[in-house]
């Protein structure tokens, strides 16, 4: 088995990146999810409800972000220090979060990208926010992300899923589709050449190039696999199809949720070992 594909996602909900090479941080890949999309009372806007996310690419810079997008000229946002901008203050997973605001300007281009009152918020410390100590340990953190560092998907999983979806068109008389991309279920690192699909879901540990991971558990699915990255358009796949195929305790599962045992370099073409 190898190291396919390493991506991040430095704005939640935005367009990611595909990389060669990624240091993992004890909160994930570095640069990964350390901002997000809030509204007016502090709630966190994703992709889920607010699809034109996915039409701004965020570039990480050695001092700025720069927010490309359809509507508006390029922005460049440097992150908060000190005392400098207000604070915000999130709850994910039942977890107060606090923040920085990166100001007026920012604030300004997402409303007029999504339609809606919208701020950017940068997490200054991500060793504030700990993993569900459910399936971590008291010293896990996590960045932005939904709950834990790193997502981990296969390809064999998503050849195997893409046949399911295939055969369900089939059987409804629907029209041929195309085979649904990785970027659907936004992974940060996509593995080659495991043996069976879904084998993931057995892991317990695991070693890619250099560094070592935990497997903490399966990841659940939402809406936002339903959007199509490129064109914006909603449907009803994966969610339809997984749902025969991979529904238990009430949600659908694709890919598993990965918490480093210590800091590295992953690069593509690594090799991933079972522990």
């Amino acid at each position: 088995m190898r190291l396919a594909s390493i991506h991040f996602y430095p704005v939640k909900s935005t367009g990611g990146h595909q990389v060669r090479r990624a240091e993992v941080e004890p909160w994930g890949l570095a640069g990964d999810r350390r901002y997000l999309v809030v509204g007016e009372d502090g709630e966190i806007l994703t992709g889920r409800v607010h699809e034109r996310l996915l039409a701004c690419v965020a570039e990480l810079g050695p001092d700025a972000l720069t927010l490309t997008g359809p509507h508006a000229p390029p922005l460049r946002v440097v992150p908060p220090r000190g005392a400098a901008g207000g604070r915000v203050r999130v709850v994910m997973a039942k977890i107060p979060v606090e923040l920085s605001d990166c100001g007026d300007e920012a604030a300004a281009w997402l409303s007029a990208l999504i339609g809606v009152p919208a701020r950017l918020a940068w997490q200054d410390d991500p060793t504030r926010r700990p993993v569900d100590p459910l399936y971590g340990r008291a010293e896990d953190r996590v960045s932005l992300a939904d709950a834990y560092p790193l997502l981990l998907t296969t390809t064999a999983s998503l050849d195997q899923l893409n046949d399911w979806v295939a055969r369900t068109a089939a059987e409804r008389g629907e029209e041929p589709r195309a085979p649904l991309s990785m970027r659907r279920f936004r992974p940060n690192v996509v593995i080659d050449g495991v043996p069976e699909p879904f084998a993931e879901d057995t892991w317990k540990r695991v070693r890619i190039g250099e560094v070592d991971f935990r497997v903490s558990k399966g990841c659940d699915r939402c809406v936002f696999t339903t959007i199509d990255p490129v064109t914006l358009v909603r449907g009803k796949e994966p969610t339809r199809t997984l749902a025969r195929h991979r529904r238990w305790d009430g949600k659908v599962w694709f890919g598993v949720n990965l918490i480093p045992d210590h800091r590295g370099t992953l690069a593509q073409g690594d090799p991933v070992t079972l522990l």
